[in-house]
């Protein structure tokens, strides 16, 4: 499973492009290039991931292939790791043979002409293979510039004691949630709805599950509207609300604080990717039993959408040294018997044929009372609204989010206010680093 870190601190991974004009990827040659023979002559790869399941998928690559040495490094998650592939891929030196980059960053990184197209080695024929939402994240035109390692459908983590024990029914939209929110918090103070503290990516999948195109990306050329845009707005209209009326825990994700509010209830529900099983019940043990899934709240009455919400990819840097060998770990990894290994390590699949098998849809979670849950996960995936883009500099426009939006949750300004602040700080930086804004 990959999570949402924070995005508070203020780093920047260098600039979106190389020179606008220098767009291509790594090319990609006539026909597959064969690495069948990378395995034969051994050798060894560095792979730079902050997964925890992908420990034993080397352990099993490695036994499967005596030759092969894979140097598993963890130089840190989210913008700490794409810092770090960002300076080496400026130095031209120091790069991994294969890097976990989140989907959200692809794009960056891909402009840039950094990873390398894969339909070289013949990953075009694992279209259909995965869920639509990773597939697309991992695909750049006729190009694919990594494979899906795990996805993030998006439903509602809720605490069934806390809204049992003040006869409150869960919501199924978001008027309903926003309802919620009031009847909880007037019942006892100290509960709240969910928590937020100024999330980009939390901002941008409720942006996207709301039918949101807050931007959209044509090569070089992005337009922005997150002004008028109708999920950005939705998201604004719901939130601010729930901000001016004290309705929203200000504590920061992935803190303890954070752990301990979902383990005693006064954090009621998590709108959040279907990654999020074993974090609950790694740091949250005490909320075991009391907490179940239910589908994402819906804009309009009868509507099944969802959205992704986190999830990676495996890429290759397009300047890597030993390609061949970097991608059969990737295939193994993502396609092949690692694919396995890494749903017994508790990570959610891209594939489709677990998502869809009824060992994985059947599958009784202790946390959440017996529950089958990656049945309300499979659905959500096979909801997720498409259309969806992330932007070329996704991974500044993250940094700088706290900078406007984030204000609103400090009671600075307002969401709506936040937003227009955000699109003018993006559109500058975009125009400055040589895209064409509309």
């Amino acid at each position: 499973m990959t999570r949402i870190t924070p995005r508070t601190r203020r780093v920047l991974i260098g600039t979106a492009v190389t020179g606008v004009a220098s767009l291509a990827l790594a090319g990609c040659s006539g026909g597959a290039t064969d690495t069948d023979d990378a395995l034969e002559e051994g050798g060894t790869i560095t792979v730079w991931a902050w997964e925890p399941t992908l420990d034993q998928v080397v352990e099993d690559f490695e036994a499967d292939n005596p030759g092969v040495t894979v140097d598993l490094v963890n130089v840190g998650t989210g913008i700490d790791s794409y810092t770090a592939l960002s300076n080496a891929i400026s130095a031209g030196t120091g790069l991994p043979d294969v890097a976990q980059v989140e989907y959200y960053a692809l794009p960056q990184y891909a402009l840039q002409g950094a990873l390398q197209d894969l339909t070289e080695y013949g990953a075009d024929e694992y279209e259909g293979t995965y869920a639509p939402g990773p597939w697309l994240s991992v695909t750049s035109g006729d190009q694919i510039i990594g494979l899906p390692m795990d996805s993030g459908p998006m439903a509602l983590f809720y605490n069934k004691d806390v809204f049992d024990q003040y006869g409150i029914e869960v919501p199924t939209t978001w008027d309903e949630y926003l309802q919620a929110a009031r009847d909880l918090h007037a019942a006892n103070p100290d509960i709240y709805i969910t928590n937020d503290s100024g999330d980009a990516g939390m901002a941008a999948s409720i942006m996207w599950q709301a039918g949101g195109t807050p931007w959209t990306v044509d090569e070089t050329t992005v337009s922005f509207d997150l002004e008028g845009d109708q999920g950005a707005q939705r998201y604004a209209e719901v939130w601010q609300t729930m901000l001016d009326e004290d309705l929203v825990s200000p504590i920061s994700g992935w803190s303890d604080e954070w752990f301990a509010g979902l383990a005693d209830g006064t954090i009621a529900t998590l709108p959040i990717g279907a990654w999020m099983p074993a974090n609950l019940e790694g740091s949250a043990p005490d909320g075991a039993g009391a907490w179940r899934v239910a589908p994402m709240p819906q804009w309009e009455e009868g509507e099944v959408t969802s959205s992704e919400n986190g999830g990676s990819s495996l890429a290759i840097p397009a300047d890597a040294e030993n390609k061949e060998l970097a991608y059969e770990f990737i295939e193994y990894a993502n396609a092949g018997d690692g694919v396995q290994t890494r749903l017994d390590g508790g990570a959610f699949p891209a594939t489709v044929a677990d998502l869809e098998s009824e060992e994985f849809l059947n599958e009784e979670f202790e946390y959440f009372g017996g529950q089958q849950a990656n049945k309300v996960f499979s659905e959500s995936s096979a909801a997720v609204v498409e259309g969806w883009q992330y932007l070329p500099f996704q991974v500044y426009a993250n940094t700088v989010f706290g900078d406007s939006v984030g204000q609103a949750f400090l009671g600075q300004t307002t969401i709506a206010e936040g937003l227009a602040e955000w699109q003018s700080t993006l559109e500058s930086y975009g125009t400055e680093q040589g895209f064409t804004i509309e």
